[in-house]
């Protein structure tokens, strides 16, 4: 599933379709449409002006002009295309006054809307990871009882963090998947809050990481996948220490950590 880093890559390559008009749009898909009748809501987004296309974790704000907003999530396998011809997986077109956006899911997973306003749903969500100041991020863990890797994951802490991520920035810190977020000292809140601003910012400029569907909206692929250090590299040598790599279930998801390198 895209994460903080491929979202945000995306929203930088939508940056052209900023000032265009939507002449028309054509949604084909119920089940990526949420709470919407699809010639309703082609009719609502027609003939608006996009006025700014920003990240709010991993869901996509396209603020049109005038009011209202269009609303994507990408889910596990979603891409939005500028341009190219339309195929058996593209549930959206929007036609632009110059060029258009396809939105293509070929497991139907991620979800586009129409709303008034950003949902509740999505205002509820935690602090932006590259904004919290360090103070809130380390008070949030003394309160916090539960082991790290599911905290990292828990879109209510801080939105954006996923798995690949949340493995990416606990190895950086040298924290174990199952170190219990509360008995955390001050000295490894602030390593932790380091490599999650670290890792994230790296894997932003790298592109993201490409390691299943994801690619930008001009169909390139990140990068970022070279530089993982633990993620799906179950078994092989830790490149610090040279330990095996080892996977656990946390949260119902696979979690990759040295366990040499990495102390609860």
């Amino acid at each position: 599933m895209p994460e903080l880093p491929e979202v945000e890559t995306v929203v930088r390559s939508m940056a052209p379709l900023v000032g265009r008009r939507i002449v028309s749009a054509e949604f084909r898909c119920l089940r990526v449409l949420r709470g919407g009748n699809p010639d309703e809501m082609a009719e609502r987004v027609r003939g608006s002006r996009i006025q700014a296309i920003r990240r709010f974790g991993t869901f996509i704000l396209v603020s049109l002009q005038g009011g209202g907003y269009l609303i994507i999530h990408l889910g596990m396998t979603g891409r939005i295309l500028l341009g190219g011809a339309p195929g058996k997986h593209t549930h959206a077109i929007l036609t632009l006054d110059r060029g258009a956006m396809l939105y293509d899911d070929s497991r139907q997973f991620g979800c586009i809307q129409y709303s008034e306003e950003v949902p509740q749903r999505i205002r509820a969500l935690g602090p932006e990871p590259l904004e919290i100041p360090f103070d809130q991020f380390a008070a949030a863990l003394r309160r916090r009882k539960t082991r790290m890797k599911a905290l990292l994951l828990n879109q209510r802490f801080l939105r954006g963090i996923g798995n690949i991520y949340a493995d990416e920035t606990l190895f950086r810190a040298g924290i174990h998947p199952l170190a219990v977020a509360s008995r955390l000292s001050s000295r490894r809140a602030r390593a932790l809050y380091d490599a999650i601003v670290a890792v994230l910012t790296e894997a932003i400029a790298a592109g993201g990481s490409s390691v299943s569907d994801y690619v930008n909206a001009e169909g390139r692929q990140g990068s970022f996948q070279f530089s993982h250090r633990v993620y799906g590299r179950t078994d092989e040598p830790c490149l610090v220490c040279g330990a095996a790599i080892r996977r656990i279930a946390v949260a119902q998801r696979s979690s990759h950590f040295c366990p040499k390198c990495q102390k609860r």
